[in-house]
Formats: C-alpha cells, sequence, structure tokens
C-alpha cells in the first residue's frame, strides 16, 4: 500500500475520510481500491453504503458476490481475472454473483473503473490482495460481537450455516490477518463512527 499523501482523519467523519481517500494515489491502474475489511456482521456493508455515498456514488464490490457455499474464501482466483486484471487496465469489470438460495452463479455485474471503489466483505484485506490496496479499513468490532449481530440478523434458519463460517472465518485469520495491516480502524459510537490510526500507519 503506498504513503498517505497527508494525516489520515483520526477521529473525524465519514465526509473527511472521504476526501483523504480522493487524495490517494491510484493503486489499481487509475482506480484507488479500499478495501473494509472485519468479522462477519460487523457491520462492513453497512459502512461501505454510507462511505460510497460519501464519495458520490462510489462502486461497492461484495465479496459475497464471488464466494459460494463450497468456497466461503475461494474467490481470490474470481477477483483477479473478473475485477482486479480489468480495473487495472481501466477497463470496466464485469464480474459473476453467486445466488445463496439457488446455490449458483447465474448473474453478472459490472463495475466501473471510478476514481475510488470499495471492495467490502471478510478477508477484503487478504495477503494476495493488499498489492492492489490503496488503503485498508478494519471494522472493529469483536468477533463475538459481531457474530452474535450476524445471527440475529439472519435468524435461526441461518443457524447452521453461521455454525460452519465462524470456523472457516477463525481458520481464514489465523492463517491470513488483516487486521494488523489496517490503515484505520472504524468504531461505531452513538455520534456515528470514529476513526482511529490502525496498526499499519502506527508502525
Amino acid at each position: 500500500m503506498v504513503c498517505p499523501d497527508f494525516d489520515p482523519p483520526v477521529g473525524a467523519d465519514l465526509g473527511a475520510l472521504s476526501r483523504w481517500l480522493r487524495a490517494q494515489p491510484p493503486s489499481c491502474g487509475p482506480v484507488r481500491l479500499v478495501a473494509l475489511d472485519g468479522h462477519a456482521g460487523s457491520g462492513k456493508t453497512t459502512l461501505a453504503a454510507r462511505l460510497a455515498e460519501e464519495l458520490g456514488d462510489a462502486p461497492v464490490l461484495h465479496l459475497d458476490d464471488l464466494a459460494s457455499h463450497t468456497g466461503l474464501f475461494d474467490w481470490m482466483g474470481r477477483l483477479r481475472e473478473q475485477v482486479l486484471a480489468p480495473l487495472s487496465d481501466g477497463r470496466v469489470a464485469r464480474h459473476q454473483v453467486y445466488d445463496w438460495v439457488e446455490r449458483r452463479f447465474d448473474a453478472e455485474r459490472s463495475l466501473s473503473p471510478a476514481p475510488v471503489v470499495l471492495l467490502e466483505g471478510v478477508g477484503s484485506g487478504r495477503r494476495a490482495v493488499r498489492p492492489y490496496l490503496s488503503r485498508l479499513l478494519w471494522v472493529d468490532v469483536s468477533p463475538r460481537r459481531a457474530w452474535a449481530r450476524g445471527r440475529l440478523r439472519d435468524g435461526d434458519g441461518l443457524s447452521e450455516f453461521w455454525d460452519g463460517w465462524t470456523v472457516a472465518e477463525r481458520r481464514h485469520f489465523a492463517a491470513d490477518p488483516s487486521r494488523p495491516h489496517a490503515d484505520l480502524l472504524v468504531r461505531r459510537d452513538e455520534g456515528g463512527y470514529r476513526l482511529l490510526p490502525g496498526p499499519a500507519l502506527e508502525h
């Protein structure tokens, strides 16, 4: 990841964060690719929607679209071939979309090479993705709290899926942790979001 053009907006709002992200040098062709990582249920999708709005409707890629029941974290090939390669060339990316009900890839979505593109999902800051990232944000919620929120959100019908997911997520982050490489930690409080320096910027 590249060095910041100016000091990160620690403690500031999402407007300041969006301005900071726009000021970063491109990292994936003409694109500033920004990852929003964290445990399942931590609020990454909500943050991505809020931040995309601040960025003027920036494109968002949800990694749930590239994962599948049989490969929860086996999406790097699709990400590299269908998204990172075309964006690196300044082209529109077209990626498959997994249907979690029908259990198959049955749609396609386009992703434009906008000035800032958000990559949202568990493991979005993994080792193989980091060379393409402008910045890595970690939504800082403990796994126990995040998983409890996720289970409550999804209901009893997905409890078996969550049992398998938590095991897979533990294994993933044990082998390939993202948080130590985060530029900023994002925490939710009563006033909105609070930004703290991440481990990558503390060294």
